[in-house]
């Protein structure tokens, strides 16, 4: 019984809510919570993203100190600034869609077209979001009396970061099915973590973005995959295929056993 003022769920949306609480069910406790980290991811970077352009000040001073200080280090060794290069080329967003697309066409030739086309929809989506809302917001990059390094285009938020994230991501969940002892699927997570953290990292440290630029496309990149890896995972469960944790078994650890079962 219900008291005054107290609302009473109608019966269909008891059974809709119990659905999305159910991890057997195509909208299931998983799907749920991956979408809903995907929103939460968003909701930081909308908020950066407003900061960005209405020019806080902490946001800015905080931006400019350690712009200051990593410029300062990098002009007295040379050698970290040639390794921070060489870094930024290496896991620059080509190299990193070419390897993308090298496992699409693996994942093809293995039968493993939906999964191919996940990878695909993700880098795509993820690397067209960044270039627009470079339009959008237009912050120019950090101006440095004595620059080690130049790039073209505005700022917000980091290509190179985002473009890492998604990479770092799509490798990752890909390829956890492979790792069948924990000590691998630890370095898998290690190598991920490096990767996207090192190349957004490189950028601040020559001086071509902004921490805040660098913090955005980390923040954007990890939205895109969440938001992507829960539309598969209810592909998954439409499939009658059972539920899996994306942090622990991938997003298509079937594949891994019955190649062209995704």
């Amino acid at each position: 019984m219900s008291t005054p003022g107290q609302r009473t769920l109608a019966p269909a949306d008891q059974s809709s809510w119990r659905r999305r609480l159910d991890p057997d069910h195509s909208l299931g406790l998983r799907l749920t919570l991956a979408a809903t980290a995907a929103f939460l991811v968003l909701v930081p970077f909308a908020l950066l993203t407003l900061l960005v352009l209405g020019a806080w000040a902490p946001l800015h001073r905080l931006d400019a100190t350690i712009t200051e200080t990593l410029h300062g280090h990098a002009l007295d060794h040379p050698a970290w600034v040639t390794l921070m290069r060489i870094w930024t080329e290496v896991f620059g967003p080509m190299p990193l869609r070419a390897v993308a697309l090298l496992v699409v066409i693996w994942l093809l030739r293995r039968g493993a077209r939906r999964l191919a086309f996940w990878v695909t929809t993700t880098m795509v989506v993820g690397g067209s979001i960044g270039p627009l809302l470079k339009l959008l917001v237009g912050r120019d990059r950090p101006e440095l009396l004595d620059p080690v390094a130049r790039a073209a285009g505005y700022s917000f938020p980091s290509g190179h970061a985002l473009n890492a994230t998604l990479a770092a991501g799509v490798l990752l969940l890909v390829f956890l099915p492979y790792a069948d002892r924990g000590a691998w699927r630890i370095v898998l997570w290690v190598a991920a973590v490096l990767l996207t953290v090192a190349t957004g990292l490189s950028r601040v440290a020559l001086g071509v973005h902004f921490a805040s630029d660098v913090l955005g496309g980390w923040l954007l990149g990890t939205a895109v995959v969440a938001a992507t890896a829960a539309a598969f995972t209810s592909w998954r469960a439409h499939t009658g295929l059972p539920a899996v944790r994306p942090s622990r078994d991938g997003v298509a650890p079937e594949v891994e056993r019955h190649p062209g079962a995704a």
